[in-house]
């Protein structure tokens, strides 16, 4: 019984980790977080009985752990922030900013208007997201007068 406490402890951290730099929104939807760490302990032993290796036993955990979790909201705003914002927004305020922006009304609309699969970051959409995401952000600060370092130089 220890052995199956240690292992699901072990995909239950990993996922808490990954969600924690990938998904913070989502660190306190517990049911989700014991379901699929559940998930992959079990894809992880089936594997292991089936003769497969144990690196290749946690490979196919590690699927189904991530799975649906490869495309993140997160990621995409700090990318725009640190691409888009490099003058205004300096290091590390694209990394502090992008939990409020998460919970922003007008860019949760952004997001809700596409389909975020895992491989949507090499979609033609991902751009039209991107470009979407600027513009909302520079209307955010603006209309909320947000002070920026070099404010003068946004267009």
């Amino acid at each position: 019984m220890k052995t199956t406490k240690k292992e699901l402890s072990y995909f239950r951290l990993k996922l808490e980790n990954y969600l924690s730099e990938h998904f913070s929104e989502m660190l306190g939807d517990k049911p989700f977080i014991t379901a699929r760490a559940d998930e992959a302990l079990t894809t992880y032993c089936d594997a292991v009985a089936q003769g497969f290796s144990h690196p290749e036993a946690e490979t196919m955990a590690s699927e189904v752990l991530y799975q649906g979790l490869h495309f993140s909201k997160y990621d995409t705003l700090v990318s725009v922030l640190e691409n888009e914002f490099e003058k205004e927004l300096p290091s590390p305020l694209p990394e502090r900013l992008t939990p409020m922006l998460l919970k922003n009304k007008a860019v949760q609309s952004v997001f809700d208007k596409y389909e975020l699969t895992d491989d949507f970051g090499a979609s033609p959409e991902y751009e039209k997201l991107y470009t979407e995401l600027t513009g909302t952000i520079v209307l955010i600060i603006e209309v909320n007068g947000l002070p920026t370092v070099n404010s003068e130089n946004m267009t």
